[in-house]
């Protein structure tokens, strides 16, 4: 029993390291400030939307879709300036404004529609971001009852199809200063959201796949003492850091060519539920967007692997190796359920700063942020990027001037002469 004791602590021991404590402990730390974003859902939907109100009608059926609105949102403005209530709406962080056209009730009493139109202020594309836009589309369907209850309980002869939809709804979105007529804001989200879910997993499974391999080659080289073999040949150390170096970045660059293609294919098969699609709209992304989302994808592939080189350097052989892919991983999946969830322009500031620290979170955002002419966002991006690729590379480069390399601490020659001048 006491030899099992002995292998279980020496196992406990060898397993269970600031390696691979650290990164579970902030994966625990992230999924948390994630699920504490996300439980905020409820609240939100119970909360009543904010918008504004224009009518131009003045009948019945009008006034009760203003007592209606009254009951189930925030007003904010209600008047019958469309300019002025789209600005009010905008500084009070509303959602919509409301336009009940002219002759609303007497068209309904003709049996003929009504007309609505709703003109969307869209602040984020996130999943999260289009939970009041929802509520808001929750409440003109409920209104359509409320007025068709009213045209049932009157005792004159109504067209059935008025009855059934009283009300016929125009809608325009305006997001980040760009306005899209015949679409609204759920539409434009759904869109998105369905890039910024496929796009950040590839990235995502990219990052992982390609840091994961650099890192196993680092431990399999120290395991197998080719490593060591490649040091004591008379071949520049600087050689072998550029030859590793560049090579890393002709596979990002690889993966970043092969990415941009499948990108541009991927965004043609997308189209808004009335059949128009991102190009109808003007948001297509030209060749020079799509140059710029793979000089993105590539430099952050060249800093991922970096990243990993000088993980790799700490790994003492392939079984310790698997344990370092969990930063990687970590700095992987926190951007890809952010840029899901929420629009960068939406977060909190110090969210937007965590994110945009995050290296592997640029090539996520950029796609989304091209459609919109959001190039501030996307060049800043790859400088930052840029710049940790170069500091990564910086630490590989002094790293492997050193005897950390191989040894993993200070050779033994320099730790006996600290010893001789601590005497």
């Amino acid at each position: 029993m006491s030899s099992l004791g002995n292998i279980i602590r020496k196992e406990i021991k060898d397993l269970l390291t600031p390696i691979t404590i650290i990164p579970i402990i902030i994966i625990a730390l992230l999924y948390a400030s994630i699920g504490g974003t996300i439980g905020n859902i409820e609240e939100e939907l119970d909360e009543p939307p904010i918008i504004g109100l224009v009518n131009y009608d003045d009948g019945e059926l009008s006034e009760l879709a203003l007592g209606f609105f009254e009951q189930t949102s925030e007003i904010v403005y209600n008047s019958t300036n469309k300019v002025e209530g789209i600005e009010a709406v905008k500084n009070q962080d509303g959602v919509a404004l409301i336009i009940i056209h002219k002759n609303f009730t007497k068209n309904i009493l003709e049996g003929n529609q009504g007309e609505i139109e709703i003109y969307w202020i869209m602040k984020g594309a996130g999943i999260l971001d289009s939970i009041s836009s929802s509520v808001v589309e929750e409440v003109i369907s409920l209104l359509d009852k409320n007025i068709s209850i009213e045209l049932i309980s009157d005792n004159e002869s109504f067209n059935a199809t008025t009855i059934v939809a009283p009300t016929n709804i125009t809608q325009t979105t305006q997001f980040k200063n760009i306005v899209l007529k015949g679409v609204s804001s759920n539409d434009v989200a759904n869109l998105l959201s369905s890039q910024s879910t496929f796009i950040p997993i590839i990235i995502m499974i990219v990052i992982i796949m390609s840091g994961n391999t650099v890192i196993s080659s680092m431990a399999l080289e120290k395991e197998n003492k080719t490593l060591e073999t490649l040091l004591t040949l008379p071949v520049k150390r600087y050689s072998i850091i550029a030859g590793k170096i560049i090579a890393a970045g002709a596979i990002g660059l690889l993966f970043a060519v092969i990415y941009m293609i499948g990108f541009s294919y991927y965004l043609q098969g997308f189209q808004f539920s009335n059949g128009q699609s991102l190009s109808s709209l003007g948001l297509s992304l030209t060749t020079i967007d799509l140059l710029l989302v793979g000089i993105s994808v590539f430099v952050t592939l060249l800093a991922a692997l970096s990243l990993c080189m000088v993980l790799g350097t700490l790994a003492k052989n392939y079984k310790s190796a698997q344990t370092l892919t969990f930063p990687v991983t970590i700095l992987a999946l926190f951007p890809m359920f952010m840029v899901m969830f929420k629009d960068f322009d939406t977060l909190p500031i110090a969210l937007k700063g965590l994110l945009f620290a995050i290296p592997f979170s640029h090539p996520m955002m950029a796609p989304r942020a091209l459609i919109f002419d959001d190039y501030l966002l996307v060049f800043a991006g790859i400088i930052y990027v840029a710049i940790f690729s170069l500091i990564m590379i910086a630490i590989t480069v002094w790293i492997f001037k050193t005897d950390r390399l191989l040894t993993g601490r200070i050779s033994g020659n320099k730790r006996n002469i600290l010893k001789t001048k601590k005497k």
